[in-house]
Protein backbone atom coordinates (compact mmCIF):
# COMPACT_ATOMS: atom_id res chain seq x y z
CA UNK A 1 0.00 0.00 0.00
CA UNK A 2 1.90 3.21 -0.91
CA UNK A 3 1.93 5.43 1.95
CA UNK A 4 0.35 9.34 0.81
CA UNK A 5 2.11 11.44 3.27
CA UNK A 6 5.52 12.95 2.48
CA UNK A 7 6.75 11.50 6.04
CA UNK A 8 6.56 8.25 4.87
CA UNK A 9 9.63 9.35 2.20
CA UNK A 10 11.77 9.79 5.40
CA UNK A 11 11.28 13.60 4.61
CA UNK A 12 11.96 13.80 0.55
CA UNK A 13 11.32 15.41 -2.31
CA UNK A 14 10.26 13.74 -5.22
CA UNK A 15 10.79 15.09 -9.01
CA UNK A 16 9.06 13.78 -11.83
CA UNK A 17 8.89 13.94 -15.26
CA UNK A 18 5.92 12.73 -17.64
CA UNK A 19 5.52 13.60 -21.98
CA UNK A 20 1.91 13.13 -21.33
CA UNK A 21 1.56 13.07 -25.26
CA UNK A 22 -1.58 15.90 -25.08
CA UNK A 23 -2.48 16.77 -21.93
CA UNK A 24 -6.29 16.87 -22.43
CA UNK A 25 -6.70 13.75 -24.03
CA UNK A 26 -4.84 12.05 -21.04
CA UNK A 27 -6.34 14.49 -18.01
CA UNK A 28 -8.07 11.70 -16.51
CA UNK A 29 -4.74 9.21 -16.47
CA UNK A 30 -2.56 12.14 -15.29
CA UNK A 31 -5.00 13.07 -12.18
CA UNK A 32 -5.11 9.34 -11.67
CA UNK A 33 -1.08 8.92 -11.66
CA UNK A 34 -0.78 12.72 -9.38
CA UNK A 35 -3.42 11.12 -6.72
CA UNK A 36 -1.42 7.86 -7.03
CA UNK A 37 2.54 8.64 -6.64
CA UNK A 38 1.79 12.30 -5.40
CA UNK A 39 5.12 13.77 -6.50
CA UNK A 40 6.21 17.29 -5.29
CA UNK A 41 7.26 18.90 -8.70
CA UNK A 42 6.00 17.04 -11.88
CA UNK A 43 7.40 18.62 -14.97
CA UNK A 44 4.90 17.95 -18.14
CA UNK A 45 6.24 17.88 -22.02
CA UNK A 46 3.90 17.54 -25.15
CA UNK A 47 0.91 19.37 -23.65
CA UNK A 48 -0.52 20.20 -27.37
CA UNK A 49 -2.51 22.35 -25.99
CA UNK A 50 -2.73 26.40 -26.58
CA UNK A 51 -2.41 28.67 -23.12
CA UNK A 52 -5.75 28.72 -22.68
CA UNK A 53 -6.37 25.27 -22.93
CA UNK A 54 -4.71 24.31 -20.18
CA UNK A 55 -6.40 22.34 -17.51
CA UNK A 56 -5.74 24.97 -14.48
CA UNK A 57 -8.76 24.18 -12.55
CA UNK A 58 -8.54 20.40 -12.71
CA UNK A 59 -5.01 20.07 -12.38
CA UNK A 60 -5.57 22.71 -8.64
CA UNK A 61 -8.31 20.34 -7.97
CA UNK A 62 -5.58 17.88 -7.56
CA UNK A 63 -3.30 20.25 -5.26
CA UNK A 64 -0.97 21.35 -7.92
CA UNK A 65 -0.26 25.18 -8.60
CA UNK A 66 1.16 25.18 -11.82
CA UNK A 67 2.84 27.46 -14.84
CA UNK A 68 2.67 26.44 -18.09
CA UNK A 69 4.22 27.57 -21.92
CA UNK A 70 1.53 25.81 -24.28
CA UNK A 71 0.69 25.76 -27.94
CA UNK A 72 -1.64 24.80 -30.57
CA UNK A 73 -1.32 20.83 -31.65
CA UNK A 74 2.57 20.72 -30.97
CA UNK A 75 5.05 21.09 -28.39
CA UNK A 76 4.17 22.63 -24.64
CA UNK A 77 5.60 22.50 -21.59
CA UNK A 78 4.48 23.12 -17.50
CA UNK A 79 5.90 22.96 -14.59
CA UNK A 80 3.53 21.72 -11.59
CA UNK A 81 3.98 22.16 -7.43
CA UNK A 82 2.05 20.13 -4.97
CA UNK A 83 0.28 22.62 -2.12
CA UNK A 84 2.81 25.83 -3.91
CA UNK A 85 3.08 28.13 -6.65
CA UNK A 86 6.16 27.93 -8.84
CA UNK A 87 7.84 31.31 -8.83
CA UNK A 88 8.19 31.48 -13.03
CA UNK A 89 11.75 32.61 -13.88
CA UNK A 90 12.49 32.25 -17.69
CA UNK A 91 9.65 31.21 -20.71
CA UNK A 92 11.40 29.77 -23.49
CA UNK A 93 15.16 28.95 -23.85
CA UNK A 94 17.49 32.12 -24.44
CA UNK A 95 19.71 32.44 -27.40
CA UNK A 96 16.70 32.83 -30.79
CA UNK A 97 14.77 35.61 -30.25
CA UNK A 98 12.80 34.20 -33.61
CA UNK A 99 12.09 30.25 -32.27
CA UNK A 100 9.01 30.50 -31.36
CA UNK A 101 8.15 26.73 -29.95
CA UNK A 102 7.22 26.15 -26.89
CA UNK A 103 10.04 23.85 -25.62
CA UNK A 104 11.11 25.07 -22.30
CA UNK A 105 10.08 26.58 -19.11
CA UNK A 106 11.84 27.28 -15.74
CA UNK A 107 11.10 28.15 -11.94
CA UNK A 108 12.26 27.96 -8.59
CA UNK A 109 10.20 25.02 -6.10
CA UNK A 110 10.84 25.48 -3.05
CA UNK A 111 14.37 26.36 -2.77
CA UNK A 112 15.27 24.38 -6.19
CA UNK A 113 15.69 25.81 -9.60
CA UNK A 114 13.63 23.58 -11.97
CA UNK A 115 13.96 23.72 -15.63
CA UNK A 116 11.61 21.84 -17.79
CA UNK A 117 12.81 21.18 -21.29
CA UNK A 118 11.35 19.20 -24.40
CA UNK A 119 14.41 18.98 -26.88
CA UNK A 120 12.94 18.49 -30.39
CA UNK A 121 13.02 15.22 -32.31
CA UNK A 122 15.40 16.25 -35.03
CA UNK A 123 14.22 13.35 -37.49
CA UNK A 124 14.85 12.98 -40.25
CA UNK A 125 18.24 13.70 -40.37
CA UNK A 126 20.49 15.26 -41.56
CA UNK A 127 18.62 17.22 -42.33
CA UNK A 128 17.06 21.32 -41.32
CA UNK A 129 15.40 19.54 -38.13
CA UNK A 130 18.53 17.72 -37.37
CA UNK A 131 20.28 21.15 -37.66
CA UNK A 132 17.42 22.76 -35.73
CA UNK A 133 17.86 20.49 -32.59
CA UNK A 134 21.53 20.57 -32.33
CA UNK A 135 21.59 24.60 -32.50
CA UNK A 136 18.91 24.14 -29.96
CA UNK A 137 21.44 21.55 -27.55
CA UNK A 138 23.93 24.41 -28.30
CA UNK A 139 21.17 27.05 -26.79
CA UNK A 140 20.77 24.72 -24.01
CA UNK A 141 24.65 24.08 -23.44
CA UNK A 142 25.25 27.64 -22.59
CA UNK A 143 22.02 28.21 -20.26
CA UNK A 144 22.97 25.56 -18.76
CA UNK A 145 26.28 26.93 -17.76
CA UNK A 146 25.09 30.15 -17.20
CA UNK A 147 23.08 27.93 -14.05
CA UNK A 148 25.93 26.11 -12.86
CA UNK A 149 28.22 29.67 -12.74
CA UNK A 150 25.55 31.22 -10.38
CA UNK A 151 25.92 28.16 -8.10
CA UNK A 152 22.43 27.34 -8.04
CA UNK A 153 20.69 24.09 -7.22
CA UNK A 154 19.62 23.49 -10.46
CA UNK A 155 17.10 20.33 -12.11
CA UNK A 156 17.19 20.40 -15.90
CA UNK A 157 14.60 17.99 -16.60
CA UNK A 158 12.21 16.60 -19.45
CA UNK A 159 12.21 14.78 -22.79
CA UNK A 160 15.60 15.45 -24.17
CA UNK A 161 15.19 12.93 -27.57
CA UNK A 162 18.26 11.16 -26.47
CA UNK A 163 19.35 7.94 -26.29
CA UNK A 164 23.14 8.83 -24.14
CA UNK A 165 24.38 5.27 -24.62
CA UNK A 166 23.78 1.42 -26.44
CA UNK A 167 22.77 0.89 -22.83
CA UNK A 168 19.54 3.17 -23.13
CA UNK A 169 18.52 1.69 -26.34
CA UNK A 170 17.04 -1.58 -26.79
CA UNK A 171 18.38 -2.29 -30.30
CA UNK A 172 21.54 0.21 -30.61
CA UNK A 173 22.26 -1.52 -34.41
CA UNK A 174 18.69 -0.26 -35.67
CA UNK A 175 19.30 3.37 -34.07
CA UNK A 176 22.34 4.33 -35.38
CA UNK A 177 21.13 6.79 -38.08
CA UNK A 178 17.93 8.01 -36.22
CA UNK A 179 18.46 11.41 -35.08
CA UNK A 180 18.17 10.17 -31.57
CA UNK A 181 21.01 8.39 -31.27
CA UNK A 182 23.28 9.99 -33.97
CA UNK A 183 27.17 10.33 -32.70
CA UNK A 184 26.55 14.11 -32.99
CA UNK A 185 23.65 13.95 -30.35
CA UNK A 186 25.02 11.49 -28.19
CA UNK A 187 28.31 13.85 -28.34
CA UNK A 188 25.94 16.93 -27.30
CA UNK A 189 24.74 15.34 -24.32
CA UNK A 190 28.18 14.17 -22.95
CA UNK A 191 29.58 17.61 -23.66
CA UNK A 192 26.39 19.04 -21.55
CA UNK A 193 26.56 16.46 -18.83
CA UNK A 194 30.83 17.32 -18.51
CA UNK A 195 29.83 20.52 -17.32
CA UNK A 196 29.51 19.32 -14.03
CA UNK A 197 25.73 17.71 -13.96
CA UNK A 198 24.96 14.40 -12.51
CA UNK A 199 22.77 11.93 -14.54
CA UNK A 200 20.35 10.96 -12.19
CA UNK A 201 18.71 7.87 -13.27
CA UNK A 202 22.05 6.63 -14.61
CA UNK A 203 24.38 7.52 -11.60
CA UNK A 204 21.66 5.45 -9.75
CA UNK A 205 21.55 2.34 -12.12
CA UNK A 206 24.96 2.46 -14.01
CA UNK A 207 24.73 -0.80 -15.52
CA UNK A 208 20.18 -1.30 -15.94
CA UNK A 209 18.77 -1.12 -19.07
CA UNK A 210 15.79 1.39 -17.63
CA UNK A 211 13.65 2.92 -20.13
CA UNK A 212 11.02 5.33 -20.25
CA UNK A 213 9.86 5.62 -23.23
CA UNK A 214 8.01 2.40 -25.83
CA UNK A 215 6.78 3.03 -29.61
CA UNK A 216 3.02 2.29 -29.81
CA UNK A 217 3.75 -0.25 -32.20
CA UNK A 218 4.70 -3.92 -32.55
CA UNK A 219 3.98 -4.36 -29.18
CA UNK A 220 7.21 -2.56 -28.03
CA UNK A 221 5.85 -2.12 -24.50
CA UNK A 222 5.10 -5.69 -23.85
CA UNK A 223 8.64 -6.96 -25.56
CA UNK A 224 10.39 -4.12 -23.31
CA UNK A 225 11.63 -2.28 -26.63
CA UNK A 226 12.19 0.93 -25.01
CA UNK A 227 14.34 4.06 -24.86
CA UNK A 228 15.87 6.34 -22.03
CA UNK A 229 14.87 9.63 -23.72
CA UNK A 230 13.86 11.05 -20.22
CA UNK A 231 16.34 12.63 -17.93
CA UNK A 232 17.36 14.52 -14.86
CA UNK A 233 20.42 16.24 -14.49
CA UNK A 234 21.61 17.60 -11.33
CA UNK A 235 23.69 20.71 -10.34
CA UNK A 236 26.37 19.35 -8.40
CA UNK A 237 25.19 20.39 -4.99
CA UNK A 238 21.58 19.22 -5.55
CA UNK A 239 23.12 15.44 -6.65
CA UNK A 240 24.26 15.18 -3.18
CA UNK A 241 20.70 14.90 -2.30
CA UNK A 242 19.59 12.19 -4.94
CA UNK A 243 18.19 9.27 -3.07
CA UNK A 244 16.34 6.73 -5.72
CA UNK A 245 14.64 6.99 -8.51
CA UNK A 246 12.70 5.04 -11.49
CA UNK A 247 9.60 4.81 -13.98
CA UNK A 248 5.94 4.35 -13.38
CA UNK A 249 5.69 1.74 -15.86
CA UNK A 250 2.18 0.31 -14.38
CA UNK A 251 0.76 3.56 -15.49
CA UNK A 252 2.58 3.09 -18.94
CA UNK A 253 0.49 0.03 -19.29
CA UNK A 254 -2.76 1.52 -19.13
CA UNK A 255 -5.02 1.65 -21.91
CA UNK A 256 -4.79 5.00 -24.22
CA UNK A 257 -1.72 6.08 -21.83
CA UNK A 258 1.54 8.38 -22.97
CA UNK A 259 3.80 6.50 -25.07
CA UNK A 260 6.24 7.64 -22.25
CA UNK A 261 6.36 6.51 -18.86
CA UNK A 262 7.05 9.07 -16.23
CA UNK A 263 10.06 9.09 -14.75
CA UNK A 264 10.53 10.03 -11.22
CA UNK A 265 13.82 10.69 -8.69
CA UNK A 266 14.21 11.55 -4.89
CA UNK A 267 16.18 13.98 -3.10
CA UNK A 268 16.47 14.16 0.55
CA UNK A 269 14.67 17.27 2.18
CA UNK A 270 17.00 20.13 2.46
Amino acid sequence: MCCRHRWCRDFSVRIATYNINGINGRLPLLLEWLDATQPDVVCLQELKAPDERFPRREIEGAGYGAIWHGQKSWNGVAILARYSEPIETRRGLPGDDEDLQSRYIEAAVNGVLIGCLYLPNGNPAPGPKFDYKLGWFKRLAAHAQSLLDADLPVALVGDYNVMPTDLDVYAPERWRDDALFRPEVREAFADLVGQGWTDAIRTLHPQERIYTFWKYWRNSFERDAGLRIDHFLLSPGLAKRLKRGGVDRDFRAREGASDHGAAWIELNDA
